[in-house]
C-alpha cells in the first residue's frame, strides 16, 4: 500500500439523504496523505447491508448533470437511444461515469471523487499526474473499508475515467477487484498528446473547455439539483489563485517535444497491471480512445481480460442497455463472485462495421485475428494507384502543408473485411529540414462519394489515420511488429535537403467491410483530413466535430513553424523505394 493509501482518512459526512431507492451521502471528506481532503458523493442501497462499489475520480465536477454540462451529447444520444434514459430518473447522471440509479437496484454501492482542484476538492490541478494517481488509490482502499463495502472495489468509465484505471492499476491497489477503462488511453504521448511527434491542439483545448470550466474555487453559479451544493466549492477564488492552482497544460506539452520521464509518469505501465479487465475501444476514436484499448488487451500482465469495439459517439454505448449490460455481466462475476459463466465468454466481442452505421456483433478469440490475410499493396505515383505488384520507380512532388496524394485500389470485386491494424512504409524527400506526413485510408462507393462514419467524436470520421514527423523517424526495433511500427520518439533527426529516407507510419487499428464496387483509397497529406461532403445539424453545431478528426487537430504553429514544414515533399514509389500499405483482410469465419 501506498503512503497515500495508508493515510486516507475514513471521512466526514457533509449530509445523508434517503431517495428514488438510495441513501445518498454528499460531500464526503476525505483525507489524503498530504492532509489535503477530496470531496465525495456515495449511492448505495438503502439499507445497513454491504455491497461492493464502483469507483471514479476525476475532474469534472461530480455534481454537474450530464443534461446541463453536456446538452447536445445527452440530447443526441437519448434521441437515437431512447433506452438510455429509461428506468432512472436520469437526475444523478453526469458525464462518462455509471448512472447509480442503474447500478444501486442491482447490489452496487457507486463512489464520484472531484479529483485535486476541480469541482468541490481543492488544491492544484495537474492532470494524470503520479500524484493523481497516488489519490485514487486512497480513493480505492478508503471505500473498501467502509462498513457499507464488502471490501471489493472495481473501477468504471469513460475517458479520463478509463485512463488513470491504468495508471491505478499498476500500483495494485488491494482491493481493486475489477475495472472496465471504456475508450480510454495508455501511453500520453502517442495516443492522445503527440501522435507520430506532432503535437495535437485537443489537450489544451480540453483543458480549458472542461477543466478549467469546473475548477474549485471558480465560484459557479451551477449547482447540483439534488444536493444543492455548488458544483466547484463553496469558495471563490480570485483569477490569480485559480492560475496559480492549475498547472499550463498547454505550456508543459509545447516544452516537451520528445517523448521522456514527464509522458512516462502519465502513461500506463503495461507490465504491472494485473486487474482483472474488460477493455472497450471505439473503431471511430482516432486521436484520444482506441490505441490505448488495444495495447491493453496484448501487452498488458493480466491473466483476465478482455477486449470490445463498438463504433458511434464515445458516450453512447457506455450507457445503453448494450453496454450497461456488458459491464454487469462482467462486474457481477468479478464483484459478487456471481457464477454467470463470464469466465468462459469470447475474449474479444468485435461490433462489426459496415457502411450506414451497421454494426454486426461477432466473437472472436484474438486480436489481432489470428486468421488475418496480411496484405501489402504498392503506392504507384505514376497511376496514383495501389497494387499487389511493384511498379516501376517514379515520383510525386505535393506542398508540404497540402491536401497530398491519393493512391486508389481498384473497385473491390467481393465484399471485403479490413480488420486490424495498418501500417504504412513510406520513402520520402523534403526541400526543408522536416516534414510531417498524414495518412488516411478512405473507402468511396461506386459513385465516388466518400464513406465515413459517425467516430466517437467526429460525425464525418474516415476510416483510419495514422501521422508521424519525419524527424522521429527512429524506430525501438524490440517493440515494433510488422503490423505496429513503434517509435522511440526520444531523438530528432533532422533532413538534409533532398534525402530520401525510409518512414513506417502507424497506422491506428479499424474495421470496416467493403462492399462490392466500393474502392479503397490511400491519403498521403501535409495536414489534417478533412472531409469536403455535407454536414449534419450536429456537425455544425457540436463544438467538438470538425471537418473529419474533431478536436484532434495538428496546426499549433509553434509546433509547426512554416520555415520547417512548409516546403514541399517528394514521394518515391517502386523500384528502389518500395513504398507500401499494409492491409489486414479478414476472410469470414470458418
Amino acid at each position: 500500500m501506498t503512503a497515500a493509501g495508508q493515510s486516507a482518512g475514513f471521512g466526514e459526512h457533509g449530509f445523508t439523504v434517503s431517495t428514488d431507492g438510495m441513501r445518498i451521502d454528499y460531500d464526503l471528506l476525505v483525507r489524503m496523505d498530504d492532509g489535503l481532503t477530496l470531496s465525495a458523493d456515495v449511492f448505495r442501497p438503502d439499507d445497513d447491508g454491504t455491497y461492493p462499489v464502483i469507483v471514479s475520480y476525476g475532474p469534472y465536477a461530480k455534481g454537474l448533470p450530464f443534461q446541463e454540462g453536456y446538452p447536445r451529447q445527452w440530447e443526441k444520444m437519448v434521441s437515437e437511444h431512447p433506452t438510455v434514459a429509461a428506468g432512472s430518473t436520469n437526475e444523478y447522471q453526469s458525464w462518462e461515469v455509471v448512472d447509480p440509479e442503474r447500478w444501486v437496484p442491482h447490489g452496487y454501492a457507486v463512489a464520484r471523487f472531484d479529483s485535486r482542484g476541480a469541482g468541490r476538492s481543492p488544491g492544484v490541478i495537474n492532470p494524470r499526474s503520479h500524484r493523481e494517481t497516488e489519490d485514487l488509490y486512497a480513493c480505492i482502499e478508503w471505500a473498501a473499508a467502509q462498513p457499507w463495502c464488502t471490501g471489493k472495489v472495481g473501477l468504471c468509465g469513460i475517458s479520463y475515467f478509463a485512463i488513470n484505471q491504468w495508471h491505478v492499476a499498476g500500483l495494485r491497489p488491494p482491493h481493486l477487484c475489477a475495472m472496465i477503462p471504456w475508450e480510454g488511453a495508455g501511453d500520453y504521448y502517442r495516443d492522445s498528446t503527440r501522435h507520430g511527434g506532432i503535437l495535437s491542439e485537443f489537450t489544451a483545448n480540453w483543458y480549458g473547455r472542461q477543466v478549467k470550466s469546473v475548477q474549485h474555487g471558480l465560484g459557479s453559479a451551477a449547482a447540483n439539483p439534488n444536493s444543492h451544493l455548488p458544483v466547484t466549492g463553496d469558495v471563490r477564488l480570485s483569477a490569480e489563485e485559480l492560475e496559480a492552482n492549475r498547472v499550463d497544460l498547454g505550456a508543459e506539452l509545447r516544452a516537451r517535444p520528445l517523448d521522456g520521464p514527464w509522458y512516462r509518469e502519465r502513461s500506463a505501465d503495461w507490465s504491472k497491471v494485473t486487474t482483472p479487465f474488460l477493455s472497450a475501444a471505439n473503431w471511430g476514436g482516432q486521436g484520444l480512445h482506441p490505441r490505448g484499448n488495444f495495447e491493453a488487451f496484448t501487452q498488458a500482465a493480466a491473466a483476465d481480460k478482455w477486449l470490445e469495439v463498438h463504433g458511434l459517439e464515445h458516450w453512447t454505448h457506455f450507457y445503453t442497455d448494450y453496454g450497461v449490460g456488458l459491464q454487469r455481466q462482467f462486474f457481477d462475476h468479478f464483484l459478487h463472485g456471481a457464477d454467470n459463466g463470464w469466465e468462459r465468454s469470447p475474449r474479444v466481442r468485435l461490433n462489426v462495421r459496415h457502411p450506414g452505421e451497421r454494426f454486426v456483433a461477432r466473437d472472436e478469440d484474438e486480436w489481432p485475428l489470428a486468421r488475418t490475410r496480411w496484405t501489402t499493396v504498392y503506392l504507384d505515383a505514376a497511376t496514383r494507384t495501389l497494387s499487389d505488384a511493384l511498379p516501376g520507380a517514379a515520383s510525386v512532388t505535393y506542398e508540404a502543408l497540402g491536401d497530398g496524394v491519393d493512391f486508389a485500389l481498384p473497385p473491390a470485386s467481393d465484399e471485403t473485411e479490413l480488420t486490424g491494424p495498418l501500417a504504412a512504409t513510406l520513402w520520402v524527400s523534403s526541400s526543408t529540414t522536416d516534414a510531417d506526413l498524414f495518412v488516411v485510408v478512405r473507402v468511396f462507393d461506386p459513385e465516388g462519394r466518400e464513406v465515413t462514419f459517425q467516430g466517437a467524436l467526429d460525425p464525418n470520421t474516415p476510416i483510419a489515420q495514422g501521422w508521424l514527423r519525419a524527424s522521429h523517424r527512429h524506430l525501438d526495433t524490440e517493440k515494433s511488429l510488422f503490423y505496429r511500427p513503434y517509435h522511440t520518439h526520444d531523438r530528432s533527426e533532422p533532413l538534409a535537403a533532398g534525402e530520401v529516407v525510409r518512414l513506417d507510419v502507424e497506422i491506428w487499428p479499424t474495421c470496416i467491410v467493403v462492399p462490392p464496387g466500393h474502392r479503397v483509397v490511400f491519403t498521403v497529406r501535409g495536414k489534417d483530413y478533412e472531409y469536403d461532403g455535407p454536414l449534419s445539424d450536429f456537425a455544425e453545431t457540436f463544438y467538438y466535430a470538425n471537418r473529419g478528426v474533431g478536436p484532434f487537430t495538428h496546426d499549433d504553429p509553434l509546433d509547426r513553424p512554416r520555415d520547417v514544414f512548409g516546403g514541399e515533399v517528394t514521394l518515391y514509389t517502386g523500384g528502389e523505394h518500395p513504398s507500401s500499405l499494409l492491409l489486414p483482410i479478414v476472410p469470414p469465419k470458418g
